[in-house]
């Protein structure tokens, strides 16, 4: 595989930069699971080529074609705050050079934060929560996933936006056999029975959605260098990216200091945010069996969530 991906990078390069000579130093990433990328260096400036992953893979009703928001999230980011995002140079989904759509985008400083032995956790964490407190401030008029890959028509408010994901993350899990029709039932009667608790007047935020240690580049002083992997970014109430956040261990006291907001803590609150664990948590159903083959590792979550189903 990494010699087709390679290929391809080659071509693209001989397309796209025709006067830079040769891609060198090319040798795969450490993290990355969902696209297939290759860093490179081209005529001395040191990149990424990003090429999406073939579309049996097995995808999350938002994961379809979601590279195709990248670039307009990352000008936003990087025009609205100072947080560190690489600049996309190319997106192509032709199909004309490569096989599957791809993008080229400028490599950061660091290294992924588990591979930061020198770097305090604390440090790092608290400046993920002011990075993340200035990409929540970055707001817009419609909800839910609003990019150019259109899993969904867009919202008007938040909770119909989650009404929609919630329902359509059902049918992925239906539809690989993770639950039966009348289980997947029982937790859109949930929904539709506490749909109250998430009628409040709030902002749709910019939400990244995936971020956990992997996704964190920190350079040699240990700082944060890098936030990536944006393209399941998400327009909503940032307290589903809480629930991400707490799922991947980043919502330590020191986040919370660079955040500089508590989160809410009412019983409305830690209602919601049961929902939106649960979100995060089944979609490892769907990728478990479709995309990984651990029927039985998907089975574990789906227990998980089918217990939490009848405590509630």
């Amino acid at each position: 595989m990494k010699q087709l991906i390679e290929e391809c990078l080659r071509r693209v390069c001989t397309v796209k930069f025709p006067n830079n000579g040769e891609p060198s130093h090319i040798n795969r990433p450490t993290t990355g699971r969902f696209n297939d990328s290759l860093f490179f260096t081209l005529n001395g400036r040191e990149m990424i080529f990003r090429m999406a992953p073939p579309e049996d893979q097995g995808f999350l009703f938002y994961e379809r074609n979601m590279m195709a928001q990248e670039p307009e999230i990352h000008r936003i980011v990087r025009e609205e705050t100072d947080v560190p995002v690489a600049e996309i140079l190319i997106y192509d989904d032709s199909r004309l050079i490569a096989p599957r759509p791809y993008l080229i985008m400028d490599r950061l400083p660091g290294v992924p934060l588990p591979e930061a032995r020198h770097a305090s956790k604390s440090a790092v964490y608290r400046q993920i929560g002011e990075h993340l407190r200035a990409v929540h401030e970055i707001t817009a008029d419609k909800y839910g996933y609003l990019g150019a890959h259109k899993p969904m028509e867009a919202a008007a408010n938040w909770p119909d936006a989650f009404e929609i994901m919630w329902n359509k993350l059902l049918d992925d899990v239906v539809d690989c056999g993770g639950y039966s029709v009348q289980q997947s039932d029982r937790f859109r009667r949930l929904l539709d029975r506490e749909r109250g608790m998430f009628e409040r007047d709030i902002e749709s935020s910019l939400l990244h959605m995936d971020i956990w240690a992997e996704n964190i580049l920190v350079d040699e002083e240990g700082n944060v260098s890098g936030i990536v992997d944006w393209d399941r970014a998400l327009w909503g109430d940032p307290e589903i990216e809480f629930a991400v956040l707490d799922y991947c261990g980043v919502l330590v006291p020191a986040f919370w200091q660079g955040y500089g907001a508590p989160k809410e803590a009412s019983p409305r609150a830690q209602r919601r945010a049961i929902y939106y664990y649960l979100y995060e948590m089944q979609k490892y159903i769907v990728i478990e069996r479709r995309r990984r083959g651990n029927p039985a590792f998907a089975d574990r979550y789906g227990s998980e969530a089918l217990l939490i189903a009848s405590q509630m």
